[in-house]
């Protein structure tokens, strides 16, 4: 459209919607770059980004209480949160198991830790326990635990292996591991990669929860009188 000025007309200047696409260009450059860089280097997801962890996309995919339904938590269980942030699964796990239950949750961030200590207090929880340490450090007491979470986390760790074995030895004989990726996550794991990798710690396959864009695996710590783990039937489920 012409602009009028006096008894002249002229075009208006463009140059702020030029700039303004620069700038966008620029900003999207900077996203690309850091998500390829993050998918190289297995750095843990930090505090200034946990809304990319907590939103309506994440909840849609890969909510919660669907998360702790799949995995079977139950009142009086103890519950490791493996990796577990601002504590999106922690507070609800904590109230699932109920005041006999435990939750230990593991980060190795402490400004996670104090986000979700602050949340902790916030809903007057005294069952929940903090351990800031790395996955694969050792930290974790032998047979302890029911069930253990590891939902987007497993990319983010250096030693994978360590990781899993760590888990592995902390879960009771029979107890259960249970593996959530989400896609666009930039440390997001394969299905059959995550398969060898619990296949080689030891694990034994339980059930399968597929979706378009995230999916969830359970396995097991076999107990030694029940290798085949029989009380837990091995399914696939959409």
């Amino acid at each position: 459209m012409l602009k009028k000025t006096g008894d002249d007309f002229q075009f208006p200047s463009r140059s702020p919607d030029i700039a303004n696409v620069i700038a966008t260009l620029i900003w999207l450059a900077l996203v690309v770059g850091i998500i390829l860089v993050w998918r190289c280097a297995p750095w843990p997801c930090p505090a200034w980004l946990v809304p990319l962890l907590e939103n309506p996309y994440v909840e849609a995919v890969a909510g919660a209480k669907v998360i702790l339904e799949r995995a079977g938590i139950c009142p009086d269980m103890r519950v490791l949160d493996a990796g577990c942030g601002p504590g999106r699964l922690t507070v609800p796990a904590s109230i699932m198991v109920g005041p006999s239950g435990h939750v230990v949750a593991v980060d190795i961030q402490r400004r996670m830790l104090q986000m979700l200590r602050d949340r902790i207090e916030e809903n007057g929880l005294t069952n929940v326990e903090l351990v800031h340490a790395g996955l694969g450090e050792g930290r974790l007491a032998a047979n302890e635990f029911d069930i253990a979470l590891l939902v987007t986390v497993l990319g983010e760790i250096p030693n994978k292996v360590a990781a899993l074995r760590e888990i592995y030895e902390c879960l009771r004989p029979g107890g259960v591991l249970s593996i959530t990726e989400v896609l666009p996550d930039p440390h997001y794991q394969s299905f059959s990669r995550v398969c060898r990798l619990v296949a080689d710690s030891g694990f034994r396959e339980l059930a399968i929860f597929r979706g378009c864009l995230s999916y969830t695996l359970n396995v097991g710590k076999p107990a030694p009188d029940n290798p085949e783990l029989l009380c837990h039937q091995s399914q696939e489920r959409n």
